[in-house]
C-alpha cells in the first residue's frame, strides 16, 4: 500500500536527520520533508544546507543551492541513493563545490563523479532523413535517435522495424556493425511514443510522406501566434524555445546555432526539461546555449553539465524568458567555475511570426 503524502514526507525528514548525524556528526532542528526528499539548514558555527535526494534524484542539486543562496551559506551537502555520480559531477561545476553522498543502507560515503556521459551515433538511413525533410519538418539528431519537429514538438521519429517504440540506435543497431546492417528503420509518426502507436493502428494505410505533412500541420497551426491554448502549444515549451533561438541566435549573442543533445536522454514531450543548442558567436567563439521556459532551480547545475558534456571549453549561456528570470537562478549561476551569462528573452517569443524573426 502507497503511503500517503504526510507520512512519506515524515519518513523523508527522519531519513535525512539519521544520514546526517551519521554522516556529518549533526543534529538537525527543523527539516522539511517534501515528496522527492527533504531539505534542512544547519545553522551554528558554519551554516550548513543538508538535502536528501529521494526522488528525481538527478534534479536534487537545484534545490539544494537555491536554499543555500537564499541562507547565505556556502556548505551544501546531497545525500542520494541514485543518480550521486551525476550530482556530483555537476557539483564539482560549482565553487565552492557542494559535496554529494551515496547512500549505502543507513550510512553514506562521499560520491565520486561519474565520467561525461558518450551517445551513440544515429543510424546511417539518409533516404528516412530525406523522407523527414520533404515532409517540412526540422530533423533533430540526440543521443543517436533521429526524429522531425514542428517548433521543438516532435511529430515523427525514425525507429528500429523490428522493435519499433523508443528504441536507441544504442540499444539495437550500434552493437556492431553487422547488427546496424541487418536492422530494418522505419518512420513512425506522431506526438510521442502512445501517439505514435495510436496512429500507426488507425492510419496504417496512409503513405507516410503524407501522414506527417497531416501531423505536422496540426502541429503547426497550434504551436503560431494567436493560436488558442492547447495541450499542443503547451509541451515542450523549452524545445520551442529553442527553436527560435535557432532561427534567431543573435538574441543569446550567437552567429549561428544547432539543437544539440543534452547531458542525459530526455524524456518524453510531456516531461518538461531544458533543451540545449550549440553553436558560434559572429567572432567564431564556441557556446553552448540552454533554454529553459518556466522557473527551474536545477537550469543552472544542468546548463553546467551541459556544457561539460558538449565542450567543456566554450562559453555558456542560459536563455529563459523574462518573467522566469528569477534572481536565485543568477545567483546560483555566479556560484559557477567558470559562471554563465543569464540571457532574458522577450516574454512573447511565441507570438513573434517566423516572417519576423
Amino acid at each position: 500500500m502507497a503511503l500517503d503524502a504526510d507520512r512519506l514526507r515524515a519518513l523523508h525528514a527522519a531519513k535525512l536527520r539519521a544520514l546526517t548525524r551519521d554522516a556529518l556528526g549533526f543534529e538537525l532542528g527543523e527539516v522539511s520533508g517534501t515528496d522527492d526528499g527533504a531539505l534542512a539548514v544547519v545553522t551554528g558555527t558554519e551554516t550548513t544546507v543538508v538535502c536528501l535526494a529521494q526522488e528525481r534524484t538527478e534534479r536534487a542539486l537545484g534545490g539544494a543551492l537555491a536554499l543555500a543562496v537564499r541562507a547565505g551559506c556556502d556548505n551544501v551537502h546531497v545525500f542520494a541513493e541514485t543518480h550521486s555520480g551525476v550530482l556530483a559531477r555537476r557539483a564539482a561545476c560549482f565553487e565552492p563545490a557542494p559535496v554529494v553522498w551515496q547512500i549505502e543502507g543507513a550510512h553514506a560515503t562521499v560520491a565520486e563523479a561519474a565520467a561525461r556521459p558518450t551517445e551513440p551515433p544515429p543510424p546511417r538511413v539518409p533516404e528516412l532523413v530525406a523522407l523527414l525533410g520533404a515532409a517540412g519538418v526540422e530533423v533533430t539528431v540526440e543521443h543517436g535517435v533521429i526524429t522531425g519537429e514542428v517548433e521543438g514538438l516532435e511529430v515523427a521519429r525514425i525507429v528500429a522495424a523490428a522493435t519499433g517504440g523508443d528504441t536507441a540506435p544504442g540499444d539495437a543497431a550500434h552493437a556492431g556493425a553487422t547488427d546496424e546492417d541487418s536492422t530494418e528503420w522505419q518512420v513512425e509518426v506522431g506526438v510521442g511514443a502512445h501517439d505514435r502507436e495510436a496512429f500507426s493502428l488507425l492510419h496504417a494505410d496512409e503513405p507516410t510522406p503524407e501522414a506527417i505533412r497531416r501531423v505536422a500541420e496540426v502541429v503547426r497551426a497550434h504551436r503560431s501566434p494567436g493560436a488558442s491554448p492547447h495541450p499542443l502549444n503547451r509541451l515542450s515549451a523549452a524545445r520551442w524555445l529553442r527553436a527560435f533561438l535557432i532561427r534567431r541566435p543573435d538574441l543569446v549573442g550567437a552567429g549561428r546555432l544547432r539543437a544539440s543533445s543534452s547531458p542525459l536522454p530526455r524524456g518524453g514531450p510531456k516531461e518538461p526539461a531544458p533543451a540545449v543548442a550549440y553553436g558560434l558567436t559572429p567572432d567564431g567563439r564556441r557556446l553552448v546555449v540552454v533554454v529553459c521556459v518556466g522557473i527551474d532551480l536545477n537550469v543552472v547545475p544542468f546548463a553546467a553539465d551541459a556544457r561539460l558534456f558538449l565542450d567543456p571549453d566554450a562559453e555558456l549561456v542560459v536563455a529563459l524568458p523574462r518573467r522566469d528570470a528569477h534572481d536565485v537562478i543568477s545567483n546560483m549561476s555566479a556560484r559557477l567555475r567558470r559562471p554563465a551569462q543569464i540571457v532574458e528573452v522577450d516574454d512573447r517569443w511565441s507570438a513573434i511570426t517566423s516572417s519576423n524573426s
